[in-house]
């Protein structure tokens, strides 16, 4: 697919490569359209049915290269999982668009809230249990504050939910997806 055509369609679409070793020692380049991006890894959509390694570098137009192991396949759809962990501020702030940042940071903010509701938890009670204020949290719930992920993986705990759940699960119904 071509950049204008993926522009046209969905303006947060991008262009990107998968590189991977084919097992015999030489190494094997895929375009692939990069549909959207988190702190931990990444949706991709494959422009050919070639098979792609369990282990892969994703490289983004900008020249980013990040390392990736596969955490889902749906035909030519990848999800991938960033193997050294969550990205920096700088490396997400060159994958994913000032609108796609937002867009990421609600959907959190809307899923730790959640996830607090269903535990019972007012924010104050969250906030006083992760050592924040609870001006704070609320800032992060509507997504104008970023969660540090040691404090994420201390919100996942303590709200018996998976990091992955908070991170990129599924939004609540009440967040606006666009």
């Amino acid at each position: 697919m071509s950049d204008h055509r993926a522009a046209v369609r969905h303006h947060t679409l991008r262009t990107g490569m998968v590189e991977f070793d084919n097992g015999s020692g030489s190494t094997v380049s895929v375009p692939c359209t990069v549909r959207d991006v988190s702190g931990t890894g990444a949706r991709l959509e494959l422009n050919s049915s070639l098979w792609v390694a369990e282990r892969f570098t994703l490289i983004f137009r900008s020249g980013l290269r990040k390392d990736c192991r596969v955490a889902w396949r749906k035909g030519r759809l990848i999800g991938s999982a960033f193997v050294d962990g969550y990205a920096g501020a700088d490396e997400q702030a060159v994958m994913m668009t000032a609108e796609e940042q937002a867009r990421h940071r609600l959907g959190i903010g809307a899923r730790v809230k959640a996830a607090r509701e269903t535990r019972g938890y007012t924010e104050a009670q969250l906030a006083e249990h992760i050592g924040v204020a609870p001006g704070f949290l609320a800032q992060a719930e509507k997504g104008e504050a970023d969660i540090p992920l040691y404090q994420l993986m201390h919100i996942a705990d303590l709200l018996m939910v998976g990091l992955d759940e908070l991170v990129a699960g599924a939004a609540p119904e009440d967040v606006d997806a666009a």
